[in-house]
């Protein structure tokens, strides 16, 4: 079968092979055909290192496809369903989810150290222990989250990560107040989302804050109130805060120099929420005196940060009725053939959100 592999850690560019095979599959496990990826910039950091993961691999985690066999044990999955591909299912019974933090449960990342594929020269590990970049894909039952039929597969694959990372971020994690100020460094496709989260929860001023025009353009769709540059928020904070500060900021680039931009707006008593992926070699300093002084509230975000089946319930909801817009979201549409230009595309910023359609 095919598939996009990245043979070392820091190469970037993808081969697209046809000798790769899904293994695996057996008691627990399905074994799925992906219809739809989505290109995610963990993916990127996957390849460049920023993100652990043992190569070979094949990168992608935001997929939706059909179930095209199930295994021994495996109830409530046949052959035939559709379903979304969770990367980071819940096992149930560690102490995360016995305490309801089901996004914490390190279930999943032990899977990201197994191959689930091989070639005729060794074993090949999928990205975050999926590897959606590819025609078929053996993952745990868990993985394999039914959707409705009338969730189309390139939305489903959306939802499956940037989207409810985005939207959760603003409705778990903040909890973002009505009538809120809120600002949102990052405006790709997991920014997008947060904008529209902080929407949906009634936010008052949104600010978007990228380098890129194009995505600030589109953030003003999305729902941003005004979008601005990097270099044109201080201004921005100064005349829609009064240079106190937003209620609200989320970082959503991943490094430590915008995290710290991202503090440095946050008003006191008001919260900053991480939601980017960054590296571990990358750290983040503030000063005992301001941590205590200011009061800030500072939030990292995993994936959501709540129940991921519940958000994906929550999203199509939202999606339903009109209240979030994910069709925009896919600037770029290409075949598997076609990864190597998206990539280029993701890494410019000319894309939000690039579906690969397998």
């Amino acid at each position: 079968m095919r598939a996009a592999v990245l043979h070392e850690i820091g190469q970037d560019k993808l081969e697209v092979l046809d000798d790769v095979e899904a293994v695996g599959f057996g008691p627990g496990k399905v074994r799925l055909r992906i219809r739809a990826t989505g290109l995610c910039h963990s993916d990127v950091s996957a390849m460049n290192g920023v993100l652990p993961q043992p190569a070979p691999f094949i990168p992608g985690h935001e997929g939706a496809g059909e179930v095209v066999d199930v295994g021994d044990g495996v109830t409530g999955l046949s052959a035939g369903d559709r379903v979304l591909v969770c990367w980071l299912p819940a096992c149930g019974a560690c102490p995360s989810c016995k305490r309801g933090q089901t996004h914490l449960c390190l279930a999943g990342f032990m899977n990201a150290g197994t191959p689930n594929f091989k070639r005729p020269g060794g074993d090949v590990f999928g990205f975050a222990g999926t590897g959606t970049f590819t025609e078929e894909v053996v993952v745990g039952a868990g993985c394999a989250v039914p959707i409705p039929d009338d969730v189309p597969f390139e939305i489903a694959a959306l939802i499956g990560c940037g989207v409810t990372t985005g939207l959760g971020a603003a409705i778990n994690t903040a909890q973002v107040e009505t009538g809120s100020s809120v600002a949102v460094i990052g405006c790709g496709g997991v920014g997008i989302s947060t904008i529209q989260g902080a929407r949906v929860r009634g936010a008052a001023q949104i600010v978007a804050v990228d380098p890129v025009a194009s995505r600030r353009e589109a953030a003003l769709r999305f729902g941003a109130t005004e979008a601005v540059s990097p270099d044109e928020l201080t201004d921005a904070k100064q005349r829609i805060t009064a240079g106190e500060g937003f209620d609200y900021v989320f970082e959503v680039v991943g490094k430590s120099a915008t995290a710290r931009t991202a503090y440095e707006n946050t008003r006191r008593g008001g919260t900053l929420c991480i939601v980017g992926a960054g590296a571990m070699d990358d750290n983040f300093q503030a000063n005992m005196f301001e941590l205590f002084f200011d009061e800030k509230r500072i939030l990292p975000s995993m994936y959501g940060g709540g129940d991921v089946l519940r958000s994906y319930e929550r999203a199509i909801a939202l999606w339903r009725a009109g209240r979030i817009d994910l069709e925009s979201m896919i600037t770029h549409r290409v075949r598997l053939d076609g990864i190597n230009d998206a990539l280029d595309q993701m890494r410019t910023g000319e894309s939000l959100r690039t579906c690969v359609e397998l």
